[in-house]
């Protein structure tokens, strides 16, 4: 089958959110992604919680790398107080937008159905601030949204997410070096083959598990009963974004000349992309042989990229 990239909707919140803070020198958001190293692995965090992203990660884990490999820099500030924080963002806007986050996607209360927390992550840029609200492009198909500051506060708080600290921003972005597109994903392949070996000495739940066993056990768990929570958590999120991070990894791959590796990415992109059908029509026993059958591919990608291809 000819690989075709692909080109659409999706939560990319924070690579979005990156491509519009470098402008027009911006890595193409499929890029930016794969250099954070979030294609490669699987956890099932604390046993319960699937995500498509590697054992220990999570996104702040690949922000200073993957700026790092694409030849930029950023500032950084977090912490204080809810006063104190508002007043840093609003000069910090003198200098041009602001990349703010992580946030509780549950306040943000111009996305419909949004009434309070539901403690999801979520990344956007600050354009503007004024005494009432605060104007902001958000990657999940608002530009221009407006939202009052109190909201905004409570959703930058980041007090009901697993990860981050409270009112984090990155400023004063600056490209050091020019570098390709192709540069840049030749300079993550060493992060990647880093968290595809689930080396890390981040402390994870008692329970959790990586790669071929989170599959595996999430494989175990469809069948002998996938709960509302879970189902909804895949459905809506876990997968979409699962399904284009092995993608992407798959066309950023080809394009550096990993061809074993690609066609292997490839692999993982469609079978993820496999349980989205199955699990919305309660086919909870073909969702669960897709899983099986991802379960090996993450030692076969970490092969092919130690050994270059």
């Amino acid at each position: 089958m000819q690989h075709v990239p692909y080109v659409g909707s999706g939560p990319y919140c924070y690579a979005n959110s990156f491509a519009m803070m470098f402008g027009e020198a911006a890595p193409s958001p499929a890029v930016i992604e794969f250099a954070t190293s979030s294609p490669f692995g699987m956890q099932l965090i604390g046993g319960s919680l699937p995500f498509f992203d590697p054992y220990g990660w999570d996104p702040e884990a690949g922000f200073d790398g993957a700026l790092a490999a694409l030849g930029w820099t950023s500032e950084v500030s977090k912490g204080d107080d809810a006063e104190d924080a508002l007043s840093r963002l609003r000069s910090t806007l003198k200098d041009g937008p602001v990349w703010v986050g992580p946030v509780e996607m549950g306040h943000l209360r111009h996305q419909p159905g949004m009434t309070g927390p539901i403690e999801a992550d979520h990344y956007v840029v600050v354009l503007a601030l004024d005494e009432e609200r605060v104007l902001m492009h958000d990657p999940q198909g608002y530009p221009y949204a407006s939202l009052p500051i109190s909201d905004f506060m409570a959703a930058w708080s980041a007090k009901t997410l697993t990860y981050g600290d409270s009112f984090t921003m990155r400023s004063g972005f600056s490209r050091v070096a020019e570098v390709s597109e192709v540069d840049g994903i030749r300079a993550s392949i060493p992060a990647a083959i880093h968290w595809l070996s689930m080396v890390t000495d981040r402390a994870m739940p008692p329970r959790s598990l990586g790669n071929a066993e989170a599959a595996e056990a999430l494989a175990a768990r469809i069948e002998e009963r996938c709960d509302k929570g879970l189902r909804a958590h895949l459905i809506h999120f876990a997968v979409r974004v699962g399904a284009r991070r092995a993608a992407d990894a798959e066309t950023c791959l080809e394009r550096a000349g990993f061809a074993k590796s690609a066609a292997v990415a490839g692999e993982q992109a469609r079978l993820i992309g496999a349980l989205q059908y199955p699990l919305v029509l309660r086919r909870d026993a073909e969702a669960a042989e897709a899983l099986r059958r991802l379960a090996p591919t993450y030692d076969r990608l970490l092969s092919a990229l130690r050994g270059g291809d």
